[in-house]
C-alpha cells in the first residue's frame, strides 16, 4: 500500500507539472511505438519503392499522404523507419544502461564500503577509464571486433560502467557511518547483506537520476556510431542510421 501510496503522491506532482507531464507524454509514446511497432508502422521500413523515391512530406509541394513524412533515396516510408528505429536506439540504451549500471554500482558498494586497498584499486581503475576519450575507445574496440549491435551493446556498457562506480562510492562514503549501518553490523550481519540489503536501497534515488541521464547519453552514442557506420547495420534501422542515410 504504501508502494501505491508514493506511486500516487508521484503522478500528482507530474500531472500538476505541464512540462513533466509532457515529457512522459511524449517517453510512453515513443516506448508504445517502439514496443508495437509492426501493428503501428503502415509500411515495412525495409521495403523499396523507387518510384516513390524522395517523396517529400504530406504538407509539401507534390507530398502525399501515402507517405506522411516522405521517403527516403530508396522509397522506404521514413515515417515507418522511425518508429521501427525507436526499437532498436531503445533497446541499446536501456542494456547499456542495465549492464553498465549493475556492474557499476556493484563496484562502487565494494570500493566505498571495503575501503583501503580495494577501493584504491577500484578507484584508479576509474580514473584511468575516465581519462581516456570515451567515443574515441569506443571506435577503436569496435573497428577492430566489428560493428553489431551486441558488440555495440557490451562496448558501450564497458565505456560507461564507472560513472556509477564513481557516484555510488561516494554515497557510500556518506551513509558508512551512519547509526543502522553500525547496528545491522553490531547484530552480526554478513558485509554482502549490509551492502545490498541496508546501503543499496537508499541510495536509489540518485541511481535513478543518474540511469535517466545516462540513458540519453547513450542514445546519442549509439545515434553516433550508427552515423558512423559503426552501430546498427542494413536492413536493420535506427535512428542514427537513418540521419547517416539522410
Amino acid at each position: 500500500s504504501l508502494r501505491f501510496a508514493s506511486a500516487g503522491r508521484l503522478l500528482h506532482e507530474i500531472w500538476h507539472d505541464k512540462a513533466a507531464t509532457i515529457g512522459l507524454a511524449v517517453i510512453v509514446l515513443i516506448i508504445l511505438c517502439a514496443v508495437f511497432a509492426q501493428f503501428i508502422a503502415p509500411y515495412d521500413p525495409a521495403a523499396q519503392d523507387l518510384t516513390a523515391r524522395l517523396a517529400p512530406p504530406f504538407w509539401m509541394e507534390r507530398g502525399s499522404t501515402a507517405h506522411l513524412l516522405g521517403t527516403d533515396h530508396l522509397g522506404r516510408d521514413i515515417l515507418s523507419r522511425i518508429i521501427f528505429g525507436a526499437r532498436a536506439s531503445l533497446l541499446v540504451a536501456g542494456s547499456v544502461v542495465l549492464l553498465a549500471g549493475t556492474f557499476g554500482t556493484i563496484m562502487g558498494l565494494w570500493a566505498g564500503f571495503k575501503g583501503g586497498q580495494i577501493d584504491a584499486i577500484i578507484m584508479r581503475l576509474v580514473d584511468i577509464q575516465v581519462a581516456l576519450p570515451a567515443l574515441l575507445l569506443i571506435l577503436l574496440v569496435i573497428s577492430v571486433v566489428g560493428s553489431g549491435l551486441l558488440t555495440m551493446i557490451v562496448v558501450l556498457s564497458i565505456a560507461n560502467w564507472m560513472v556509477y562506480a564513481r557516484l555510488v562510492r561516494s554515497v557510500v562514503l556518506s551513509v558508512r557511518q551512519l547509526e543502522y549501518i553500525e547496528a545491522a553490523e553490531i547484530i552480526g550481519c554478513r558485509p554482502s547483506r549490509v551492502m545490498f540489503a541496508h546501503v543499496l536501497p537508499n541510495i536509489v534515488p540518485p541511481l535513478l537520476t543518474l540511469a535517466i541521464l545516462e540513458f540519453t547519453n547513450i542514445i546519442l552514442a549509439e545515434a553516433a556510431l550508427s552515423f558512423l557506420g559503426l552501430g546498427v547495420q542494413p536492413p536493420a534501422t535506427s535512428w542514427g542510421l537513418d540521419v547517416s542515410n539522410g
